[in-house]
């Protein structure tokens, strides 16, 4: 049974991932707008109706903007865990929503998929990276992280799609004219992914199967597509089994290309 992805959307103004089974749709997250999310799905030729459930990574508003809209208006089902459900419902928007909540670490079921959640070092309560399957392919996806782990190399092994985060180039971070508090952050250990760390990150979990990666969550002025492309790229090229995978993009502003696995 194979699986569908589509980043609809990826960067600090709005992430939102697309996975589906042919009877099975979720979200990763929804940091774009209802009618956005609406509209990005029916350019690749999804209607929201198809969507089951909206999994969330983390608290941060870039990940959870429409979350209550999509399951008020499309009645969406919402999963998180309890670390980051406590952290929503500190804010002052998404009150008494309907949790199901999963335990990272252990595996949930949303139809025919499969779903695994584990932990990945963040600046947010308990965020996650997330494993998708069905009987025959698997997605991984871990899109804001500060550093590698083990574990997330682990998790990420034996994925045919892995969506990656690549998030700034160091030297375009180090002269941006940025706060160096701010710059502190997101080099840091809980912070985001620099091209040299998604490419030794792609490079680790290259094997046969592996089809694709996604470069996510790409900072529109520490970062330029074709350095972070380059780089992932090149790393592959090295690796053992790499050099069949392809590397593709993904956009604030649109969504990626669709691949099916």
């Amino acid at each position: 049974m194979s699986l569908r992805v589509c980043v609809l959307g990826s960067g600090s103004s709005g992430n939102c991932t697309y996975v589906a089974s042919e009877r099975t749709g979720v979200l990763i997250d929804a940091g774009l707008s209802c009618k956005e999310t609406d509209r990005r799905l029916a350019s690749i030729g999804c209607a929201i109706a198809g969507i089951n459930a909206v999994c969330v990574t983390h608290e941060h508003d870039d990940h959870i903007s429409s979350l209550g809209v999509l399951h008020r208006r499309k009645g969406l089902a919402v999963y998180a865990n309890a670390g980051t459900i406590e952290a929503i419902e500190r804010g002052d928007k998404l009150k008494e929503l309907p949790w199901n909540i999963f335990t990272t670490g252990y595996t949930f079921e949303i139809g025919d998929l499969r779903i695994d959640p584990f932990s990945v070092p963040h600046d947010s309560y308990d965020p996650v990276g997330f494993i998708i399957s069905s009987e025959t392919a698997r997605v991984g996806i871990v899109t804001d992280m500060g550093m590698v782990t083990g574990l997330i190399r682990e998790r990420m092994k034996n994925c045919h799609v892995a969506i990656i985060e690549a998030n700034h180039d160091e030297q375009m971070l180090k002269d941006a004219a940025r706060p160096w508090s701010l710059k502190q952050r997101i080099s840091g250990r809980q912070g985001h992914l620099s091209n040299n760390q998604a490419e030794q990150l792609a490079s680790d979990i290259a094997w046969e199967g592996l089809r694709v990666v996604f470069l996510a969550h790409l900072s529109s002025d520490c970062n330029k597509p074709e350095l972070a492309v380059q780089s992932v790229q090149g790393a592959l090229r090295k690796a053992e089994y790499g050099g069949a995978v392809i590397v593709k993009l993904t956009y604030a502003d649109k969504p990626s290309d669709v691949v099916d696995c």
